[in-house]
C-alpha cells in the first residue's frame, strides 16, 4: 500500500520542487560526479551547489563521499522508485477517470451520429413524400 504521507516522501517532493536539484539528479544518473561538475552548468558556487546537495542527501537521493577534498556524489534511485509508486496511484485514477470521459463522449457522439441519421431519413422521406 503506498503511504500517502510520509517525512520520506515530503523530502523526496520537496528535493524535486526545485528546477536545478532535479537537473543535478539528471546529470548523475549518468555518472558519479563531484560537486564541482554539479555546480558548473548553473554558474554557481561551490557553497550553492552544497546546499542543493545536502537538500538531495537529506531525502535520500543522492551519496556523496570525500576522497581527498573533492566531494564525489551518486545518484540513489531507491527513493525516486518510491515517489513513482506514489504517483502510480494517481496515474490509475486519472486513467480510470480519463477512460469514462472517453466512454461518454463515445456515446455522444453514437447518439449525434444516430440522430442525423434519422433526421436525413426523414427528410428523405418527406422529399419522397412531397414527388408523389
Amino acid at each position: 500500500m503506498v503511504e500517502y504521507s510520509t517525512p520520506t516522501l515530503d523530502a523526496v517532493f520537496h528535493a524535486l520542487s526545485d528546477p536545478t536539484r532535479r537537473a543535478m539528479l539528471h546529470r548523475l544518473s549518468t555518472s558519479e560526479r563531484t560537486v564541482s561538475e554539479l555546480a558548473t552548468p548553473f554558474n554557481m558556487s561551490l557553497a550553492g551547489a552544497s546546499k542543493h546537495i545536502k537538500v538531495l542527501e537529506a531525502a535520500g537521493l543522492v551519496r556523496r563521499h570525500i576522497e581527498g577534498r573533492t566531494h564525489i556524489c551518486a545518484l540513489q534511485a531507491a527513493r525516486l522508485a518510491e515517489a513513482q509508486e506514489w504517483l502510480r496511484y494517481y496515474e490509475q485514477f486519472w486513467e480510470e477517470r480519463l477512460d469514462a470521459l472517453e466512454d461518454i463522449l463515445r456515446a455522444e457522439d453514437r447518439a449525434l451520429a444516430d440522430k442525423t441519421k434519422h433526421e436525413r431519413r426523414k427528410a428523405s422521406k418527406s422529399k419522397s413524400d412531397t414527388k408523389e
